[in-house]
């Protein structure tokens, strides 16, 4: 086999053949260039062979630079799943949000595209020692490929990164070197290690096969969008989401994901680029503050404040330029940031609601989601889909012995812990003994189960449902509940009425109520509601700021 790939460079426009070992133009030694192909002449074989081939990252090899189908290095990387949020659809107000599990990769993120088809390019070209700089994933995922392919790693890895992926990237036979410094320090001092011993230094953003793994992800995307929705047209046509969103700290991912979309769409094998949203932690987020300013370059963050250490890189660079230029002109879309406290909430929420365990800069991007769907960004009607980036576990400290980093200290101190509060903190609060009794009535299925879950994972209350307002009506006096969450839209009698019959019951008219609504209030309907509840939360802000002050609310009670 031989591969379709030709690469263009995007200064001077010179096309030549792919080569890892020769990242650079050969005529104007620049080193941004690009993979292209003959997309017409490719879309009937890629659309009949991918009918017979496995799931995987593989399966869309006419379009990537490998001369060899599937290399003996694979792990099966790639085929994750495509997973409905319904919980979080319910907490959104968004019944279309879908996400991309990425943790289900060999070592446990979407970096395994990377470093796969990386690896194997670098296995082709007769290169047998690494360096690169990582915030932790990419040191994994590459050390992990490496080791199947005989050749030697060298990551450099700043401080900040968790012990626990520094071991893991430690068992895996790399050498680590740990720089006490900051992300873009320790790519400088990792550039000019590989250029004195004349190594191959991993280029991210800038290495063509780095670029072309990442946009597997769109293709996989749409191919499961199509299965999912429209499995009959899956021959013909695909289905592109209506946004890709993701959590960035140098910015590869998107830049990938785009040109995947862009070539499904130019072969005429989907209708439509997806609206990109790049999420940043909003303590390093350099790209969302030129984008806010309407500046095509970004000023770098010389001292990052996130305690999200692998979404740390103050400088992006000429990966900002690029993703600036292609959501301006070609996708749509935003740039936006979110606070560590709303992403620790987030990790909490997907946890306990969803059965979902990820790493922080994967809750980024989730909370990232919520923020626009605040913010009327993203429409309720509209499809969105969520890298779900990664999940890596500990490696066991006393397997690797002594000596498995070396250290190089750039400065003396280093960031205090941060107390990571997580979603519904204020909830556990709530004594048990004021609330044992809670009943919700609403007639909404989803949304009665998303509050249930979220009341479960505080205490062991005693739950009751009505799903109209009179059946609620009659539950209220038979148990009178220490708590009433209470939709407002409702059947046969709604939250207003409710609401007034409790009033004129001296019984139960002293029952703490918050309001959980879809309905957009009226001054009236305001006032309707003064002084007979206790909270009001909008359906679509479950897990936000917004709760926790409601909640703050109802706990001046206690």
């Amino acid at each position: 086999m031989t591969s379709n790939v030709k690469i263009k460079c995007t200064l001077c426009g010179n096309i030549s053949s792919f080569s890892a070992a020769k990242p650079r133009c050969p005529v104007c030694d620049n080193i941004w260039q690009e993979a292209v192909y003959p997309l017409e002449k490719l879309k009937d074989l890629f659309l009949n062979e991918i009918r017979n081939l496995p799931f995987d990252l593989w399966r869309y090899h006419n379009l990537l630079p490998l001369n060899t189908y599937k290399p003996k290095i694979s792990m099966d990387e790639g085929g994750t799943p495509l997973l409905h949020a319904s919980n979080l659809g319910v907490m959104l107000g968004n019944k279309n949000i879908y996400f991309k599990d990425e943790r289900q990769n060999p070592t446990g993120s979407f970096k395994d595209r990377q470093a796969a088809l990386t690896i194997a390019a670098l296995q082709e070209a007769g290169i047998n020692q690494l360096v690169l700089a990582s915030t932790g994933n990419v040191a994994i995922s590459y050390s992990a490929y490496a080791s199947r392919a005989a050749i030697k790693c060298w990551a450099f890895l700043t401080s900040l990164v968790p012990y626990e992926k520094m071991r893991e990237v430690a068992i895996y036979g790399t050498q680590v070197i740990k720089i006490t410094g900051s992300y873009d320090q320790t790519k400088r001092i990792a550039s000019e290690f590989a250029e004195q011993r004349n190594l191959f230094h991993d280029l991210g953003a800038k290495s063509i096969p780095c670029v072309e793994s990442m946009k597997t992800i769109a293709f996989e995307i749409s191919e499961q969008l199509t299965l999912t929705l429209s499995p009959s047209d899956i021959r013909d046509k695909w289905i592109a989401p209506d946004w890709y969103i993701q959590a960035v700290s140098g910015g590869l991912g998107p830049v990938g994901v785009i040109k995947g979309f862009q070539e499904l769409y130019d072969m005429g094998i989907i209708d439509k680029i997806p609206k990109i949203g790049v999420i940043q932690a909003e303590g390093c987020s350099p790209m969302v503050t030129a984008w806010k300013a309407n500046k095509p370059k970004a000023d770098p963050v010389l001292n990052p404040s996130t305690h999200i250490e692998t979404l740390a890189t103050g400088d992006p660079g000429k990966t900002y330029e690029i993703l600036y230029e292609k959501i301006s002109t070609v996708t749509g879309g935003t740039f936006e940031s979110v606070t560590d406290e709303e992403a620790y909430q987030m990790m909490h929420f997907l946890s306990k609601m969803e059965g979902l365990s990820v790493e922080a800069a994967a809750a980024v991007s989730f909370a990232g989601v919520s923020k626009l769907m605040r913010l009327g960004t993203i429409k309720p009607d509209e499809m969105v889909v969520i890298n779900c980036t990664g999940h890596t576990m500990p490696v066991q400290n006393d397997i690797l012995g002594s000596g498995w980093s070396m250290d190089i200290n750039l400065k003396k101190s280093r960031m205090e812990p941060f107390n990571q509060d997580g979603l519904l903190a204020a909830l556990s609060e709530i004594k048990y003994e004021k609330y044992p009794k809670i009943i919700i009535i609403d007639d909404d299925t989803n949304a009665r189960i998303l509050i249930k879950r979220i009341l479960q994972s505080m205490a062991n209350f005693e739950l009751f449902e009505a799903a109209n307002g009179l059946a609620g009506l009659e539950k209220i006096r038979s148990e009178k509940p220490n708590l009433i969450i209470l939709d407002l839209m409702m059947p046969e009698l709604d939250g207003f009425g409710v609401l007034d019959e409790i009033q004129k019951d001296e019984s139960i008219k002293d029952i703490p109520v918050i309001i959980v609504s879809a309905k957009e209030l009226t001054e009236s309907e305001k006032v309707r509601l003064k002084n007979h509840i206790h909270g009001l939360m909008q359906k679509g802000d479950f897990g936000s700021i917004d709760l926790q002050s409601e909640v703050s609310e109802l706990l001046k009670l206690t």
